[in-house]
Formats: structure tokens, sequence, C-alpha cells
């Protein structure tokens, strides 16, 4: 067994991330197996060096090691760069010049009085560029500084037969189950998703995946807000020829109201607990891993 922990470098780690990253530890010591580390810095408007800094300093703290040199996305570009050449030249990808305002445009028009979908990245995107695109696309040079879509129909026909992803359950026992994905879910709740940005050469989609083969993780531990991105990946993985791990979704930590912790919700970051006298043990209470 191989996990990973995988924060971004935007914010302070609060009681959401020590569970995770506990909980994935947990089951690999448990099973004899690794633990990693991965920053993901890709969005570099928002990642900051001293955050990074601070996620190390917080694991360790928690009492958390990693088995080997942590992965850095930000070093990852040509790995995202020779993917996407690979996905343009079979033309699974298109550019996009859409904006997020022609997309809310165009979800808003009248379409025989439904709402418009929504998917784990927002509104779903109507296809408006997908049909200029000139035949035999894929033989010219793939377009730098564009935002480019995966085509999930052609990658759904790609795959052939139903896709399919492994979930060990909650529990002493984890039991898993195998959980087939819905080609018309996909079609209409999730749609064209966003692989490579204009400024960057890839996605949270495109990488993840990269780096979790990379990285040989064999079980993903992450929190059920991303279940419906596992579709995503798991297509991804098929259509690239990628082995799909294991994955965990765990309950998300939430506060008094209900809500689910976020980054800018700064009275529980880790460092403000330690600040104020906690424990490592205190935090496993407080997320529900102490004795």
């Amino acid at each position: 067994m191989r996990t990973r922990f995988a924060p971004s470098p935007t914010g302070p780690l609060h009681l959401g991330h020590a569970y995770s990253a506990l909980l994935a530890e947990g089951m690999a010591r448990a099973a004899g197996g690794a633990f990693l580390l991965r920053i993901e810095d890709i969005d570099s408007t928002r990642s900051r060096p001293h955050w990074e800094a601070q996620i190390h300093e917080d694991l360790r703290w928690l009492g958390l090691c990693w088995d080997e040199v942590p992965m850095r996305q930000s070093d990852r570009l040509p790995a995202y760069e020779t993917a996407l050449d690979a996905l343009w030249a079979r033309e699974l990808i298109y550019p996009c010049q859409c904006t997020r305002r022609d997309i809310q445009a165009a979800a808003s028009a009248p379409q025989e009085g439904a709402e418009p979908a929504f998917g784990p990245d927002g509104l779903v995107y109507p296809g408006t560029c997908r049909a200029l695109r000139a035949p035999g696309y894929g033989t010219t040079p793939r377009p730098r500084g564009a935002a480019l879509r995966l085509d999930m129909a052609r990658a759904l026909e790609t795959i052939g037969s139903a896709a399919w992803f492994e979930e060990t359950g909650a529990g002493p026992t984890g039991e898993t189950g195998r959980i087939t994905l819905c080609p018309a879910q996909l079609l209409d709740h999730v749609g064209d998703v966003v692989l490579s940005r204009r400024d960057f050469p890839g996605s949270y989609h495109l990488s993840v995946v990269l780096d979790d083969a990379a990285q040989q993780v064999s079980h993903v531990v992450r929190g059920h807000d991303l279940f419906e991105a596992t579709a995503i990946h798991v297509v991804l993985q098929r259509i690239m020829g990628l082995e799909t791990p294991v994955y965990h979704h765990h309950e998300l930590i939430r506060d008094a109201q209900g809500k689910r912790l976020a980054k800018r919700d700064d009275a529980r970051a880790i460092a403000t607990y330690r600040e104020g006298g906690a424990t490592p043990e205190d935090i496993r209470r407080m997320v529900g891993l102490g004795d």
C-alpha cells in the first residue's frame, strides 16, 4: 500500500487536513506500506513559500513522516506537457476560448425550460468550442496559451466498456466495493472539463492523475467532497493507460454549524491550536482518531 497527502500551499492546514493526513498515514503504516507527501503548487497566483514551509512544520508536529522526498507539482511541467501532446494527437482534447461569462450566458439561455447543470467544476460546459474543431486538427501543433478541454464523449468512446473504480469502506474491516461510472452522468453532469489552463500546462484533474501514477500511489485517501471528481480521474486513467488506485473518500470535518472547514477558517488552523497549547494527541481526539 502506498498512500499520499497532497496539500496546496495556499493557506494554513486545518483540522480537516490533519484528519486526512493522519488517516492516510495510519492506513499505510497498518499495512506496512509507504506514506508520501506531494505539494500541489500549480496555482502560482496563490501558492506561497511560507505556506509550504508551514505544511512541513505542521505535519512534523503531528508526528507524521514521509518515506520519500516530497513531490512538487511545479517541478512536473514536462510530464504534463507530454501528456497533453499525446491527448492532442489523439484528438481527445480541444482548445477553448470561452470565458466564465460566456459559459454562464450559454448555460442561462432557454433550453426547453431545463435548469443549468452543475458538476464538480461548477457549470457544465455547453460545448461551444467543441463544434469549432477542424477535421484532423490533432496533426497540427498543440496550441500554447489556450485552455484545453477533454472531449468527454470521445473519451468514453475510447474506453469502450464500462469504467469502474474500487472504494474502501469505513471501519476497521475496510471492505472494498466496486463503483461503476455512468456515461450519461459524465456527459450531462460533468462534461468537457478543463485539462490545461491558459496560464499553466495542466489542471488539477490532469496533474493529480499523472502525479499519483508517478508516485505509484495504490490507495488515494481524500475527502468525500472529491467523490464526483474521482469519475473524471478514472476516465483519464483509462484513456492514458494508467493504473486506477483504490479510493477511500472519508467524511469531512465540519464546524458547529455543519459547514466543512476551509483554509480561510484560521480559527481551526493546526498552527493556531498548537500556539494555544494543544498537543498532537489533542488534535487526534478532535478529529476522532484518538483513543
